[in-house]
């Protein structure tokens, strides 16, 4: 006797199976004891480069991937990590990243200013050098201030470095960072291509992790080619229409020095958003200022009428170069906040 569609009770379903397992998922992961530590040099298209045993007689190049068990963690230039699986860098070979060890720091940046979304640049540098040209194409001071943003921001040391100097004097640029007492050291190139200043250079460079940023066209490359010999960074040049530089570099790559210390050369940039970044931590890198924001009102955003800053500046508290220093700390806050600010550069960014 058939049976009607409506004489069907729970006991007769058949229950598939999961197709991926009964079995219970279990949040324990392989501790990989065993693993090798490696620094990661360079990062292209998901294949890591990674230096093993560095600066032991047994230094060796492994290329790795990133294991599926990290997720969605990024990996960055600058990454200390452990590695497992084919670590002997033969060619053909791939080892495993299964874990990056805590930052002591990160370079980020977001896509825009509206995008609170930060992207990691590089990690664990311990100071970030600004490059710009004082001419050809021309100094862009917000986007400086935007890296200084991501230096205080970062806890990385800022160090000016300013390309072709020959063609215009730094003295005026210079003027615009004296309150801040930011590193930095002037270069230019004679007409037979020999470098002035190069020394000044891998003597603030030496013996230290330093992350390169600039906006494409400014020498960068260029500079790390004299810094490193042999390096081979692609350079390129100035757009005769726009004046602006053409980017080369497609991918961060670290560089020894030949003294001692790393370099990190990375793609050049035209925009650097800060949206992710707390205004307090700017606040931070000014400690002669910080102490006077106990008069601010609450929600107070150090650059408005009622800011006691101002108050804490004029009476002395900040010493004798407070109102600079407040002038510098809030053009640093409106780059941050987006806020255009007129120079003779034409620069909106």
């Amino acid at each position: 006797m058939n049976r009607r569609r409506t004489d069907l009770d729970e006991s007769d379903v058949r229950v598939r199976p999961n197709p991926r397992g009964t079995r219970p998922r279990s949040k324990s992961r392989p501790r990989h004891e065993g693993a090798e530590a490696a620094w990661v040099v360079a990062v292209d298209r998901g294949r890591y480069t990674c230096l093993v045993a560095e600066g032991a007689p047994a230094e060796h190049v492994v290329l790795a991937m990133k294991a599926r068990e990290l997720g969605r963690s990024g990996v960055l230039v600058g990454d200390r990590v452990a590695l497992v699986g084919d670590v002997t860098g033969a060619p053909g070979s791939l080892a495993r990243i299964v874990r990056v060890d805590p930052r002591t720091s990160m370079l980020r940046r977001s896509a825009d200013d509206t995008d609170p979304v930060e992207r990691g640049i590089v990690a664990n540098a311990g100071q970030l050098a600004i490059v710009t040209a004082l001419a050809d194409p021309v100094p862009r001071p917000r986007m400086v201030d935007r890296c200084l943003v991501a230096a205080y921001d970062s806890g990385l040391d800022p160090l000016l470095v300013l390309t072709k100097a020959d063609l215009s004097d730094p003295a005026g640029f210079l003027g615009r960072y004296a309150p801040l007492d930011v590193p930095f050291v002037v270069t230019s190139r004679t007409a037979d291509g020999a470098w002035n200043g190069l020394e000044a250079v891998l003597d603030a460079v030496s013996r230290r992790v330093t992350v390169l940023v600039g906006h494409s066209g400014v020498g960068k490359s260029t500079l790390v080619n004299a810094l490193v010999p042999g390096a081979g960074r692609a350079t390129g040049s100035v757009n005769d229409v726009t004046g602006r530089g053409r980017h080369v570099s497609t991918s961060a790559v670290a560089l020894r020095l030949p003294g001692g210390g790393w370099v990190i050369d990375t793609p050049g940039v035209r925009s650097f958003g800060l949206a992710h970044v707390n205004p307090d931590r700017i606040l931070a890198a000014f400690p002669d200022l910080s102490a006077g924001t106990g008069e601010c009102p609450r929600g107070c955003a150090h650059d408005e009428p009622e800011c006691g800053l101002d108050a804490f500046v004029t009476t002395g508290g900040a010493g004798v170069a407070g109102g600079a220093r407040l002038t510098s700390l809030r053009r640093l806050l409106r780059s941050r906040a987006g806020t255009p600010e007129p120079d003779s550069s034409g620069d909106t960014i």
